[in-house]
Parts: C-alpha cells; structure tokens; sequence
C-alpha cells in the first residue's frame, strides 16, 4: 500500500495566497504521496461558524478535521500561514497512537499586541498550540469533535484540547513549528509560521524568516508561466 500523508490546511479568501504558497511548499519537499484538504468554510454543508471572536475562517473548523476523516487514520493538520522547509513525511512518521494529538507546547508571550487585518494578538494558555496538530481520529476521546459540538464550544476550551487529558496530549519539537518574528531567526526550522502575519502583507514583507515563504511563493508564480519579481 502507497503511503499517504493526509494534510488539512486552513484557508482563508482574503489570504488565499498564504494557503497557495504553503502548497508549493509542501509539494517542493515532501517525498511520498499528499492529499491536501482546503479547510474552507462553504464547502462544508453541515457545519456553519456561529462563533463571532474569530481571526480567520478557520480558527474553529479546525477541531473538525477528525470528524473529516470520518474518525478513521491520522491527520495533519496546519494553518494556512506557514511554509514547510522539510519533508513532512518526518514528521508523519512521529504519529505515536498512545495520544490523541500531537502538538508544539509554545510558551511564550508574544512581542506584539496586533497582528494581520488589525486583529487583537492576546496572550492566553496554549497559544498556537493549535496550528499544527497531529490528529489520531480514531482515538476514542477525540470521537466528541462534531459540528454541533465544535459549534457549541468556546475558544478557550477548543484551543486549549479541554475534552483531553494532558496526558494524551503528546509533544513535538518546536521545529515543527516555528514561530517567525516571535521567535529567533532558525534555518533548521521544519515549518515556519508567520502567525503575525505572511509576508503578502505589506507590513510583514521584509521581516524574519520571510525569505522562506517569498521562495515558495516564486516557485508558485513560476509554475504558471510568469516570472516572479519579489
């Protein structure tokens, strides 16, 4: 049997350019076969956003990717505004079926109060916890995941995995999710996250770690016959 990696990206119409790009990055690096899922709010047609808090369109739909999966296999899932620098079949081969989900445990505070689109950036418990998840589907506590209760559910309780105990939540290293600007410049990163902002924002054009995505960005302009000047 082939294997697949199974990836869940989040996508957001006014930033589609960051879901794009992310594609290219995961299709420059990835050695095995990927079936890529937009996350995108109108294509669901049993699960409308009732939550009012939200940065973007997938803030919340993202705890329905087991449900996706109809509650079978594994997962991956990843924000829209990252760039993968390394093969994600490495990090596939972390899957360990004693946990729910695995997750990069951030603790930090962040170094600024707005980011993209002029939203509020607030600290809080797990922040960023939840952009990139590896999801066990069928582990039976995360049975619980559908629309009506994802719906129902705060913020807090979802970003925070409140349905789970600590113990079946496992680590990864932070390379696997690297936080741009928050964090120091690394080129050993795995997967860049420009949680600020990507640079398809003016505002975030020209600062850390975005030499990364204006690469994946060049291919993607360059696959469709026009040259790249960035």
């Amino acid at each position: 049997m082939v294997d697949t990696i199974n990836v869940i990206i989040g996508y957001d119409e006014r930033e589609a350019v960051a879901f794009h790009t992310c594609v290219q990055s995961i299709i420059s690096n990835t050695s095995c076969h990927v079936n890529i899922i937009p996350l995108c709010l109108k294509n669901f047609s049993k699960y409308k956003e009732n939550h009012e808090d939200g940065s973007n369109e997938f803030i919340y739909s993202r705890f329905l990717s087991p449900y996706l999966m109809n509650f079978e296999g594994w997962v991956l899932y990843l924000d829209g505004d990252m760039v993968c620098n390394a093969d994600l079949n490495k990090l596939w081969k972390l899957r360990n079926e004693n946990f729910a989900i695995q997750v990069v445990k951030h603790n930090y505070k962040t170094k600024m109060n707005k980011k993209y689109f002029g939203n509020t950036n607030e600290n809080y418990p797990r922040k960023n916890w939840s952009s990139v998840i590896l999801w066990n589907c069928n582990h039976p506590d995360n049975s619980c995941l559908s629309p009506d209760f994802v719906n129902k559910k705060s913020g807090a309780y979802l970003h925070r995995f409140q349905w789970l105990q600590d113990s079946q939540i496992g680590e990864l290293d932070k390379v696997w999710n690297w936080l741009a600007i928050e964090y120091e410049d690394n080129q050993n990163a795995n997967i860049v996250h420009y949680t600020l902002g990507t640079p398809c924002f003016d505002e975030f054009f020209d600062t850390s770690m975005s030499k990364y995505w204006k690469k994946y960005f060049k291919e993607l302009l360059q696959g469709v016959g026009k040259k790249a000047k960035i």
